[in-house]
């Protein structure tokens, strides 16, 4: 059987969260984290999810995966719609789709030696043979640039950048083909930070695989990215080709993120576009276009109305009244 094109697609992806109250904990409302997000990811690319904290990028990544468990929504891996699968069937898929956790100094256990952790999966997977895991799990290190004598060394004794090349050696041992990457370099220093892209380009190349990279950073988003999806209060506003959407940005909060993104050149002029007010509740969205209450360009529709998420050009998406 050919396989598709697609690797990763995602279908009016939803998962709230309870709000319980009193002394019964009655269901008061809901937290609408990840409200009805829809995107795709071909083989062998890497699509980047920005937005501000709090916007629901971490909660798309975990219940795509379904770490966590989905309000709604079609979530199909390689062919596959994980969101059907029973737990025996879900089990034989973890193997093809892994997530490198944000912080690399609470995602690994401190009790274990690194060799374990990263073979710990190896072994409940069948990926190799018991007598065979240590020169499995070695390899693996070597792939992403960490020394052989390291393998008996606990967490504490290794360097951020160290412990995230770990993380990425943890996910990667299990030889998948999505991997969920959550902020891998937000913990990092600068320099660090260069060295892990470049590892995730590198393993990327050599092992073909699809990556969604979540990151509030533009700059490292720009340059690891093919495609690029842009987040605002669990929905998705704009999705296009990186270069698409960093030359002609479409909606508001996008024009927004791009004219606070530092410039290398200290005397180039920009035009900064601050937004006012707070961000609105997840639990109680307002009506019309979430953005509204921010948004600079807004108009009297845009508080009545929401807009529909829509092709406005090839490959370019995006949910504003006024995007042309």
């Amino acid at each position: 059987m050919e396989k598709s094109e697609l690797m990763l697609e995602i279908y009016d992806l939803k998962k709230h969260f309870p709000i319980k109250k009193g002394l019964m904990q009655r269901t008061a409302g809901y937290v609408k984290a990840v409200d009805g997000v829809s995107f795709s990811i071909k083989r062998g690319q890497t699509m980047g999810l920005v937005g501000e904290s709090g916007c629901g990028k971490t909660t798309v990544g975990r219940t795509l995966l379904r770490l966590l468990s989905p309000t709604g929504g079609r979530s199909i891996v390689d062919g596959v719609d994980i969101f059907s699968l029973s737990k025996k069937e879900l089990r034989l898929m973890r193997p093809k789709m892994q997530l490198i956790f944000q912080d690399p100094y609470s995602s690994l256990d401190p009790r274990l030696p690194i060799g374990a952790i990263i073979g710990e999966a190896v072994a409940e997977h069948g990926i190799a043979q018991k007598k065979e895991i240590r020169d499995y799990v070695l390899k693996a290190m070597q792939d992403c640039e960490l020394r052989p004598y390291q393998y008996d060394r606990y967490p504490h004794e290794f360097s951020g950048g160290q412990r995230q090349r770990v993380c990425i050696a943890r996910a990667l041992a299990l030889n998948p083909e999505l991997v969920v990457a959550d902020e891998p370099v937000s913990a990092l220093d600068v320099s660090v930070q260069a060295q892990i892209i470049n590892l995730l380009r590198d393993l990327q190349e050599k092992r073909s695989l699809s990556y969604l990279f979540i990151s509030h950073d533009l700059s490292v988003v720009e340059y690891i990215s093919d495609t690029v999806g842009v987040m605002y209060l669990g929905s998705l506003v704009e999705f296009a080709t990186k270069p698409e959407l960093f030359k002609h940005p479409l909606h508001p909060y996008t024009k927004a993120l791009l004219s606070a993104a530092p410039t290398p050149d200290p005397d180039a002029k920009t035009n900064r576009i601050v937004l006012k007010g707070d961000i609105p509740s997840p639990a109680n969205p307002p009506p019309g276009c979430r953005f509204h209450t921010r948004c600079p360009e807004c108009k009297k529709v845009c508080e009545e109305d929401a807009p529909a998420f829509k092709e406005h050009s090839p490959g370019h998406w995006a949910s504003c009244h006024f995007a042309q």
